[in-house]
């Protein structure tokens, strides 16, 4: 049933799973000086991913019909487990109706915990709420500025997703809102718990499904960093099951870039509606 994709064959990954190739971020040529140090030569000779990126992580390659994503372990365990306990001293989650969400116009409670953190006056709307970003945290910068650099994309705003245990989950959607630049990935970082994250092309779902197209399943390890590379948020629906045997928690951040004018004219839009009503 589940399929993961790596150059063309067929793999099931897991969270130990040793990451190989690299993203399709711009590549960095390095000039060369006419004084090098032989040592920096050896070096080069002995990591040649070293010539073609700034910061270079391992990264393995997630492919199907449609579907482009790239994963990597981006902090190593000692580090993500500070990352996680400082952000459960930072964060402040929404509560109240800010904690509800509609579909298909009924209003239910958020099965998790979410928070939005970004740059001075964005907002974000999904599912019939709209979000103001709260002021970066440093914890919050730190992460942002290790994704930058690792994927070379500048991102503004973050939706954080905290699931106590396996009981908290997601159900199937996509990042697909207006305010989405559409050019610029996803970039989803998890600490904590690790959860499986269910990918389902847009053809295969309900009673009327079209095509035959497997599911791509994953399990998100502890600092890991997955890249949801376009047009994949266009075909394929993804998820964060239940799973009742996961007993702690996990914290989820995906880093987007909002389109800031798009912004702007929904906040105008909002206060033309609040002054019509008064």
């Amino acid at each position: 049933m589940d399929k993961f994709l790596v150059g063309g064959q067929n793999k099931r990954l897991c969270s130990n799973d040793v990451p190989r190739r690299s993203p399709r971020t711009k590549k960095i040529k390095m000039e060369e000086h006419e004084c090098v140090e032989e040592e920096e030569q050896e070096e080069e000779e002995r990591d040649p991913s070293f010539e073609e990126f700034s910061h270079p992580i391992p990264w393995q390659k997630i492919e199907a019909d449609g579907l482009d994503c790239d994963y990597a372990l981006l902090f190593l365990k000692e580090e993500a487990d500070n990352l996680f306990r400082q952000l459960e001293e930072e964060v402040v989650y929404s509560t109240g109706e800010e904690a509800k969400v509609q579909v298909f116009g009924k209003v239910y409670n958020i099965p998790r915990k979410q928070a939005t953190y970004g740059n001075t006056g964005l907002t974000y709307t999904y599912s019939g709420v709209r979000r103001l970003a709260s002021p970066w945290t440093p914890t919050l910068e730190y992460i942002r500025n290790a994704v930058t650099d690792s994927t070379g994309q500048q991102f503004n705003f973050v939706l954080i997703n905290r699931y106590k245990d396996g009981q908290d989950h997601m159900g199937e959607h996509r990042d697909d809102e207006k305010e989405l630049d559409p050019s610029c990935p996803i970039a989803s970082v998890s600490l904590g718990a690790a959860r499986d994250f269910i990918f389902r092309h847009r053809d295969t779902r309900g009673k009327r499904s079209s095509r035959q197209i497997d599911p791509v399943k994953l399990e998100l390890a502890h600092g890991s960093l997955l890249l949801m590379n376009p047009p994949t948020n266009t075909f394929w629906y993804h998820s964060l099951p239940v799973r009742k045997k996961v007993l702690s928690p996990r914290i989820n951040l995906t880093f987007r870039r909002i389109l800031e004018d798009i912004t702007e004219q929904t906040t105008l839009r909002v206060a033309a509606q609040v002054v019509s009503y008064v």
